[in-house]
């Protein structure tokens, strides 16, 4: 099985090479504005965001950020399917602008720009990014009422286009892409306490042009969102961590970065992809023998078995997932082809004698 991983640089406000409804899945990370990091790029793609920055509004200043991105989240809507999905990570902002300290709520300006172009809101989730600082608190300290909370954890977004998106009856490429009953429990919660940020391997320069964006978040997304074999696109690759997830699920992708230096770099992310595939796999068949030992400790047990693996699961629907590992990924014309095979079931990890 063979998935192809198109690679454009290019400004995702016109997303050229795609034609309409040719998009199954939208996951992105776009740039925070209001964040210093990104305060550059938002000048060059529109130079009165620094005239507002200049001059100390910030309304403003937020306002012609958002705008900018508006123009991709017209592209989105245009490109994705009747039943299609986009799900949009995004951070809110805080600032000291004209020496008033305040909060600038991208998520909310985000969520009402997707529902502009026509999309439909749906349950979103945060996860807790990383926090290093001994002392997160901000302003007043220990003194009351001048002291500020620290932002701890961002939003992904959940769209879609229309409504459910419609399969045929026993569909294969859909029941493969089943997961398992406690992934389901633990995914589809809209607070991820166990997903932590993650540093990319980036030096110095690049790093100041690149945002941490961990490899769990979209990996659960494209399963949670598409089947096997659909195409998911991510208008602000950066170096690629969406396109590593949709090769962790058997899916083709697309992948759109305005910086060519950053482009360069997703050879590098996706050249992990057999190791970092056949891991996450697997973990998650041992995380299930786990679960299932668990169970079955408890005196219940499972009703049905899986087709692939010699493993009892808890629905019907479970029985016939199969997980894929990359087999070897090479260069193409316009981006990567991946090899996909089946991975096997992974033996019960036998405790260590004494």
């Amino acid at each position: 099985m063979h998935t192809t991983h198109a690679v454009v640089v290019g400004d995702a406000r016109e997303l050229h090479t795609l034609e309409d409804a040719s998009v199954e899945l939208v996951v992105t990370s776009p740039p925070y504005p209001m964040i210093e990091l990104w305060d550059d790029l938002f000048a060059r793609l529109d130079p009165g965001v620094a005239d507002a920055l200049d001059a100390g509004n910030g309304d403003a200043a937020f306002e012609r950020m958002h705008a900018c991105l508006d123009h991709v989240w017209s592209e989105v809507a245009r490109v994705l399917v009747d039943g299609g999905l986009a799900c949009v990570n995004v951070g809110d902002a805080t600032r000291t602008v004209d020496g008033t300290f305040r909060l600038f709520p991208n998520h909310v300006r985000v969520a009402a720009a997707l529902a502009d172009h026509g999309l439909v809101a749906l349950p979103p989730v945060r996860w807790r990014k990383p926090t290093n600082r001994g002392t997160k608190f901000m302003g007043s300290g220990m003194l009351p009422t001048n002291a500020y909370v620290t932002l701890e954890h961002e939003h992904v977004l959940v769209f879609r286009k229309g409504g459910p998106r419609a399969f045929a009856a026993g569909d294969e490429a859909r029941y493969e892409s089943a997961y398992f009953w406690e992934e389901r429990n633990a995914w589809f919660s809209d607070l991820w306490a166990d997903v932590g940020g993650e540093t990319q391997p980036l030096d110095g320069e690049t790093r100041d042009r690149s945002a941490a964006f961990p490899l769990a978040v979209p990996y659960r997304l494209v399963h949670m969102y598409s089947v096997r074999g659909d195409t998911v696109l991510d208008p602000f690759a950066g170096t690629g961590t969406t396109a590593l997830a949709a090769m962790a699920g058997a899916r083709h992708s697309v992948a759109y970065e305005l910086d060519a230096g950053l482009a360069a770099g997703i050879g590098d992310r996706l050249a992990d992809a057999p190791a970092v595939t056949r891991e996450r796999a697997e973990r998650r068949l041992r995380d299930h023998r786990a679960f299932v030992a668990a169970r079955e400790a408890d005196g219940r047990s499972l009703a049905y078995r899986a087709s692939h693996y010699d493993l009892p699961v808890v629905t019907k629907q479970e029985r016939d997932l199969r997980l894929y590992a990359v087999e070897a990924v090479e260069p193409a014309a316009d981006g990567f082809v991946a090899t996909h095979a089946p991975v096997e079931a992974v033996p019960a990890v036998e405790p260590e004698s004494d």
